[in-house]
């Protein structure tokens, strides 16, 4: 199973538009996928139960959510079959968050806007990242996707000078469509729209999946079952926000 975590602890800089559109993307692409929110807003739980049920299955994980009959680690683990598991993360997380958050993960994914707000977060946010975290194997599997980008903007200029500072890929370009707006309304994801409809929009998420297919086969072949061990997040997360 490839796990793969989407990051940034600013809200609202489309941690969920990500997830979301990644997981009907690995879907489409024939993985057996599952979509754990850990975010209490519970954003992306809501997404899928407007997903319509002749669009490739997409198994939700309502990680926000805690059963005192169960375990944790029960609580978190998806089926047994699943091949691809995105993580949707809180906002607010902090070194020791993230850290937990990414244990274990096989590809970490940033939504980063170009404001300066953002930029200023994403910052930090990667710093904390690097600095913190002993999970990751290397650079090559943290990528950056620049989101809602304007081009021949100044903000969209800004946030390549700021991407260009750093040795991360930038994965891919998410345009700023309205048709992420529909999509979200009806659980589908980009992918699944008619190609017509949203030719340059499906490059990008065709681009992302590339992108962590590219060290799967490897992955797989080097490591054993995957335990998703996500509590210390969650319950960092729940420190800092209440349902």
């Amino acid at each position: 199973m490839h796990k793969i975590v989407i990051i940034n602890s600013k809200g609202g800089s489309g941690k969920t538009t990500v997830s979301v559109n990644l997981a009907a993307a690995l879907a489409a692409s024939g993985e057996r996928t599952a979509l754990l929110d850990l975010d209490p807003q519970g954003s992306s739980m809501r997404w899928l139960k407007q997903r319509s049920e002749e669009l490739p299955p997409i198994t939700g994980i309502a990680g926000f959510r805690s059963d005192s009959n169960l375990t944790r680690s029960f609580q978190l683990t998806p089926p047994g079959n699943t091949t691809a598991l995105v993580l949707d993360t809180p906002a607010g997380l902090d070194r020791r968050g993230l850290e937990a958050a990414t244990r274990g993960a096989d590809a970490i994914l940033m939504p980063v806007m170009s404001s300066d707000i953002d930029i200023h977060a994403a910052t930090h946010c990667i710093a904390d990242l690097l600095l913190g975290s002993k999970s990751m194997s290397g650079r090559k599997r943290f990528g950056i996707i620049a989101n809602r980008v304007k081009p021949n903007t100044r903000g969209g200029k800004r946030l390549k000078r700021f991407l260009d500072n750093f040795d991360i890929p930038v994965v891919a370009t998410l345009r700023d469509s309205v048709n992420y707006t529909r999509v979200a309304e009806t659980g589908q994801g980009l992918i699944d729209l008619p190609r017509w409809q949203a030719q340059k929009d499906i490059c990008a998420w065709e681009d992302i999946v590339e992108w962590i297919s590219s060290f799967k086969q490897s992955d797989e072949s080097a490591r054993g079952p995957l335990r998703v061990g996500l509590s210390g997040a969650v319950r960092l997360a729940f420190s800092r926000n209440s349902v």
